[in-house]
């Protein structure tokens, strides 16, 4: 897929796009705390093919190939506000059949976006996303912060974002730990999540438990379900990819 930037409300974000499935649903893919386009590998072109569905794939400020952050500092709300630009740039692509692929952070922005937007929202595939803090995510947070301090972890990030890895690793790992942040939480959004959904979550996750999967699916107004995948973690799409894609190709050929 060609890569281009494209200006949204100012923001220069780099996008992938294919659009080869004339009538078919557009998959969104929505990267973690610490991805970007590039790493989702090939499992966006897999989902495609599989789902027969197109797929836009981007890196939100600050990450990949996108614009650098202006600052590291974040509202409590940023998620909030990811979903609102997500929106903007669904308009400016003119995309109003979006099927939200989201992992960790982006699995919650596709979440608030599902209930913000729900006109351009077809059905969402949240991936360990969070809907509230918990000590175990913290933990994850405080672990990942030693790693990039002891390994080669910033080396292994600069390969995807280049000389933008400080200012986002401080992004995430401040907010989170944040004694402001402690309190947020969007549960009071799910009831406005009408577009059917799939909450994939590895057993073993890291950075969640199942509360958060379980306080999502009975809190939507749409149709729920939910794929606990044993002894896997945080990022069931890369750990176990073909179960992840067989069960994702099966919850969209449902309902397209």
């Amino acid at each position: 897929m060609e890569g281009r930037i494209i200006n949204v409300k100012g923001q220069k974000l780099y996008i992938e796009h294919n659009n080869q499935f004339e009538g078919r649903p557009t998959i969104i893919f929505l990267h973690d705390s610490l991805g970007s386009v590039q790493l989702w590998r090939e499992f966006p072109a897999k989902l495609s093919e599989i789902a027969q569905c197109n797929i836009l794939a981007y890196d939100r400020l600050g990450y990949g190939k996108s614009f650098p952050m202006l600052t590291h500092e974040r509202p409590v709300n940023y998620m909030e506000l990811e979903a609102d630009l997500l929106n903007n740039l669904l308009i400016e692509m003119d995309i109003d059949n979006a099927i939200l692929f989201g992992h960790s952070d982006g699995g919650t922005i596709a979440l608030i976006t599902a209930s913000k937007y729900p006109e351009r929202i077809e059905a969402v595939i949240c991936e360990a996303g969070h809907i509230f803090v918990e000590e175990v995510t913290l933990k994850g947070v405080y672990d990942a912060w030693e790693a990039y301090k002891t390994t080669n972890l910033p080396q292994r990030l600069q390969k995807y974002h280049g000389d933008k890895v400080e200012m986002l690793f401080k992004a995430w790992t401040e907010t989170w730990t944040r004694e402001d942040y402690r309190t947020w939480n969007i549960e009071y959004l799910l009831k406005d999540i009408k577009a059917p959904l799939l909450f994939i979550q590895g057993e073993a996750d890291e950075y969640g438990t199942l509360d958060q999967v379980e306080k999502t699916v009975t809190q939507v107004s749409g149709s729920a379900e939910k794929y606990i995948i044993p002894g896997v973690g945080h990022t069931p799409h890369k750990e176990v990819p073909e179960l992840v894609l067989e069960k994702a190709a099966g919850f969209i050929s449902k309902y397209f």
